[in-house]
Parts: structure tokens; sequence; C-alpha cells
């Protein structure tokens, strides 16, 4: 043999041996050590998870009246890899040929298909690429533009210039509308245009207890296809704090779809259903709710300020029954919330501290009643309207000479409260203070609750000032549960928004019981500060103006000098308050009503002139509505008005 045809011979069987070797061993790797990776980018490509959202609780009020609930809504994206793919672009340029032809109506299912199919092969081999997709771009536009609610132009507009992938169009829609647009893109074998389902929070009266209830905002996440997937959290109010409950846990379903997204028919699918979120009954009660805002807005805008609060409680059970702040907002339209924490966002009476003034009056005077010290007729002299004695020097309002416990209140003198908290001393007086739940949180459940400020600084001065109502700050909300615990036989309770948690049957899941915070004072005490506090709305008192005509009211007013950011105090703007309850003996509600800055003319501004007028109009109504028998006879008058 040839030696050189041998040597070619085996070099051709070398070559043959070796490239087969190797396209075994891809073999190999490809069916035995690749095989799941292949496996797991097969699956991918046909392979579907849907998400089914849980349906967010709803929000009631303790007459399980809705607050806040949740729609069902779907999103549209544009899917750019399906829209601009020719082979699946092709499928709808196909059905728009073939739906046109004479006789397609009376074709069965399985013709149309086919037809659809013996079309689309003819469309690509006959259109180029870039034909298929603005053609069928131009067919989609032109199904679509109207039921999204756009001019076609503007449809076309917003896909092309649209960035990335996976481009949300339109968002929000009704479940009819979203039902409709599938139905027109399954129907129309439009390509690119895919539904992601997903739940919208709606608030029937969106004005009222907007920072107690709060709302919800969106938060996105990418899947491993690269989509983005939104989620509704809870993020201010109620709806923050009770996110656990009230979000329920979202199902899914997967299941394999063909190239064109379509269910394949026959094909097994896993199903997770979704569980619905608990619903939160609140303690606030929308009637008493309406009235305390309406108040509020209407002595705001008589008095001239912008910025108040009110808080309503049910004395016994810790219960807020209503609460309100302003400036207020829309919590479907969620406008002027502000970044800088001085927006509509802002809630006053939870977040906001002031100077009470001379509603802190009650702590100097009740410690020294439960201490022994003093009873509510003690008198004290109260220096003719200024008391001097080394660093100190404390005015009053007016000239006082000697003044009951009972008088101090009532005439509302600072000397005449310093007078007791001396009796007490600091260390008992901040130690009442600290009792009382001043200088720290209450614990209710809203987001970002201020503590205040109310410390023993070892400071004459200060523990002068503090012991009628400056050199501290409180909330409103810490107020009201103060005077609450004087209307609960001296128990302070936590402040409870929350009142039960119901499945949607019906079931209570979870209820929240009242907790006592501290005995603060004695029952004896407590009722002979009811005493001394009706007193102060009777002739002669600082709050006359808070009698509401049947009921015994009891209350104090306060008017504290608002403090100038550089430091000390302006002449002439005030921060004012009255904390009140009715009936006197055995308080239904307390109620708080802080105004701040007030600039109204011709009236001398003062709690007693502007915060008690607004508690008088509360309490009326809000005892009207609750039904409460009065404790007095009505003056014939008011018995024949009219209701």
């Amino acid at each position: 043999m040839n030696p050189s045809f041998q040597t070619r011979c085996v070099l051709l069987c070398s070559i043959l041996v070796i490239g087969l070797s190797v396209l075994s061993g891809r073999l190999v790797q490809i069916q035995l050590v690749d095989r799941q990776r292949y496996a797991e980018n097969s699956r991918k490509a046909f392979h579907r998870v849907e998400k089914l959202p849980a349906i967010r609780g709803m929000i009631v009020d303790r007459r399980e009246e809705p607050l806040a609930k949740s729609i069902p809504v779907s999103t549209v994206y544009i899917d750019k890899n399906h829209l601009s793919d020719p082979k699946l672009a092709s499928y709808g340029l196909a059905y728009q040929q073939a739906s046109a032809e004479a006789g397609w109506n009376e074709l069965d299912a399985t013709a149309q298909r086919r037809r659809i199919n013996g079309l689309r092969g003819e469309i690509l081999a006959s259109e180029t690429a870039e034909n298929i997709e603005r053609k069928h771009l131009a067919y989609a536009v032109g199904i679509l533009a109207r039921p999204l609610g756009m001019r076609r132009e503007e449809l076309r507009e917003k896909i092309e210039t649209s960035k990335g992938k996976w481009v949300p169009i339109a968002k929000d829609l009704p479940e009819d509308v979203a039902d409709n647009l599938r139905e027109a893109v399954d129907k129309n074998w439009i390509q690119g245009f895919e539904f992601q389902n997903s739940i919208k929070r709606w608030y029937t009266a969106p004005n009222l207890a907007a920072h107690l209830i709060g709302f919800t905002g969106e938060v996105e996440n990418t899947t491993e296809q690269g989509k983005t997937e939104t989620k509704v959290v809870g993020r201010f109010g109620v709806e923050s704090t009770m996110e656990e409950y009230l979000a329920g846990r979202d199902g899914w379903r997967e299941h394999l779809r063909d190239a064109r997204g379509l269910v394949i028919p026959g094909n097994s699918s896993s199903l997770m259903p979704p569980r619905a979120g608990l619903n939160v009954q609140l303690t606030i009660d929308m009637g008493l709710q309406a009235i305390v805002e309406e108040e509020l807005d209407a002595g705001l805008a008589e008095f001239k300020s912008e910025l108040g609060a009110v808080v309503m409680m049910d004395p016994k059970t810790g219960e807020i029954l209503a609460l309100t702040s302003r400036p207020n907002f829309d919590l479907n339209r969620r406008e002027g919330l502000g970044e800088d924490g001085n927006g509509a966002g802002f809630n006053f009476a939870v977040q906001g501290v002031y100077e009470p003034g001379s509603t802190f009056k009650v702590v100097a005077t009740a410690g020294a009643i439960n201490e022994g010290l003093a009873t509510p007729f003690t008198s004290v002299f109260c220096h003719n309207g200024v008391y001097t004695e080394g660093k100190l020097r404390i005015p009053d309002h007016k000239a006082f000479g000697n003044l009951t416990l009972e008088g101090v209140l009532i005439k509302s003198s600072n000397i005449g409260a310093f007078k007791f908290a001396r009796q007490l001393g600091p260390k008992r007086f901040y130690e009442y203070t600290e009792k009382w739940g001043f200088g720290r949180k209450t614990g209710i459940q809203v987001v970002g609750e201020s503590s205040g400020i109310a410390k023993n600084t070892n400071n004459i001065v200060d523990f002068s000032r503090a012991s009628y109502g400056y050199a501290l700050n409180v909330t409103p909300l810490q107020m009201a549960c103060a005077y609450s615990a004087i209307a609960n036989d001296g128990k302070l309770l936590k402040p409870k928004i929350v009142k039960s948690l119901v499945a949607n049957d019906g079931t209570v899941v979870e209820t929240f019981p009242t907790e006592l915070v501290s005995q603060v004072i004695s029952p004896a005490t407590a009722r002979k500060m009811r005493d001394a506090l009706q007193k102060v709305t009777e002739t002669g008192g600082t709050a006359t103006k808070a009698v509401v005509a049947g009921y015994k009211t009891a209350g104090k007013t306060g008017t504290a000098k608002k403090i100038k950011p550089g430091g000390g105090y302006f002449a002439s703007h005030y921060t004012v308050s009255f904390a009140g309850m009715l009936p006197a003996q055995d308080p239904a509600f307390v109620c708080l009503v802080v105004i701040d800055d007030p600039r109204i003319t011709g009236i001398n501004i003062g709690g007693g002139s502007v915060a008690a007028p607004i508690f008088q109009k509360i309490a009326a109504r809000a005892a009207a509505y609750l039904n409460l028998p009065p404790t007095e006879p009505v003056p014939t008058p008011l018995a024949n008005a009219d209701p």
C-alpha cells in the first residue's frame, strides 16, 4: 500500500474519531451534566406563575361602617420582546387578514386556527421583520386605544418612547375595563400586551379621620423574568401599624403557556389560593368624628387659625371616639402632605407638642389633694398678681389675694398653682407628672407619636413654670388621657384606637382589652377634682362658654404664649386649649380642643374665649348623638325649640 495514501487515511480517520468524540462528549454533557440547566431554561420559557393578589382587609369604625376597602384593579404592561418578535406579531396580522375574508364566521375554531397559521406562514415569507412589527403595532393601537381611553397617537407615542422591555402603559383599570381589554387582546391575537392583577385602596370618607386611618403605597419587586410587580403596603396611620393583619397573603397559579402566551390545554397547573386580610375595627365613631371635624373647621375659620386638634375619648375604656388634626388632606388624592413634616400629613394630635399652660395645673392641685397636703378649700395667698422670690417671678393675668385650691383652678392663678406645687416639692411633683403619662409615648397604634418633654431639671425656675404649664411640652393626646384619668376615678388608661380584628365571615379573631397604665390619684381625689373643674365652667370661672345646656360640664382652660424660634416668647401669639368632660360627675366622654395661634381681633385671646366655645358646640352635638340623659333642667326656650 502506498505509504502516502495510508498516512492520509490514518489522518482522516483520526480527525473523524476526534470530531465524533468531541460531539459525543458534548452530547454527554448536555444529556447528563447540563441537563438540569437546560431543562430549567426550557421550563422558564414556557412556565408562567400568575400572582393572585390577596384582598386587603377593610378598616371599619366601631359601628362597622367601612372606612377603607380594596378594589381589584389591573395594570396593562407592554412586553417589547413579544411586541417586536415577527414570529409572534405575525399571528395578529394573520388574524386581521383572515377575519376580513368572506365566510370567516362560518368556520369552526379548528378551521379558523388552520387558516391563521397558513396566512402567518405567507406573511413571514413575504414581509420583512420591520414591516411585520410596524403593521402589528398599528393594528394593536387601532383596537386598544379607545378601550384604554387614549388617542391612537398618544398610545403609539407612549409605546415607542418608553424605555425598557417591560413597561406599564395603564394603571389601576377597573375589573370590567380590564376584562374587556383582555377579551380584545385574545380575540384579535394581539401580541405584547399583558395584564397584572392588583388591589387599589379606596377610602369611603377620605376627609374624615385621615391622620388615624392613614394610607397605603406600592412596593415594586422584579421577578426572575425581569418583570415588575407591585404590592400594596401600609404607609401611614392604622394602615401601617396594622399591616401584618390587613395585608393577607398573596396566592399564585402556575401553568405552561405556548409561544403566544396562551395556556396550553390539558396542562396540569398548581394553585395556591390567596388568603384575605383581616378587617380592622377601630374605636372611632364616624358620627362623632364628623361632628368633631365640622366644628374644628368652623372654629379655625372663625378664629383665623390653620393648626388645631381635637381628641375625644371614652374615659372608662381609653377608646378614642374621635381624633382629628388640621391641616387635613384627602386620603384618595393625598395632596399637600409635605416632605418637611409641616404639611397636611403632620398629625398634630399625636405628633405635635406644645406648652399646655393652665390645663396642666391639675397636676399640682390634684397631687396636693392626693398627698393629703390640701383640700379643695385650702387657701393660699396669690400676692395680688405678681410673686417674686430671688430668681423667681411669677405673674398672674389678674390680681388675686387669697384663693382656695378650687379658686386657683376657677380663676386660673399661676401663683396659686405654684404654691400647691411647692407643697409637693419638685421630686414628688415630677413623679406625679410621670404618673400622668407626660414625657413618654402613650403607645397608641399610630405611627410617629411624640413623647413630649417633662423632666426635672433641678432648676427652681423651671419647676415654678412647670407648675402652670410652661418649661415642658405635651401632645394633645397626652393631655386628653390625663383628663380622662380624672374622669375615670384616677385611672390612667392606655389610649386605644383598634377595637378588634374580624374575619370576612364576621368571626372576631382578636380583641384589644383596656390597659391600665397607672392609678394616678385616688377615686376620692378624682371626685374632688371633678367638682372643682365643674366650678371652672360656672359663673366666675374662666370657661363659662364651655357649658352645654342641660348638662353639668367640667373642664379647664389653657392659654400659653408661643415660643420664638430664637428664644423667648411672642407677646401676642398663643396656643389655647380647653380640656372638658361631660356630664361632669359621670363623664361619657372627655374632649380636648387645641388651637394654635388664633389671630382674631376684638376679643382677649385665650382658652376660655376660643377653645371653650368650640368644645361647647362639639359636646352639645355629641350629647344629642349619644342620647345622653340631661343632668340639669333645660331652659324653657331651648326645651321648646324646634329640633
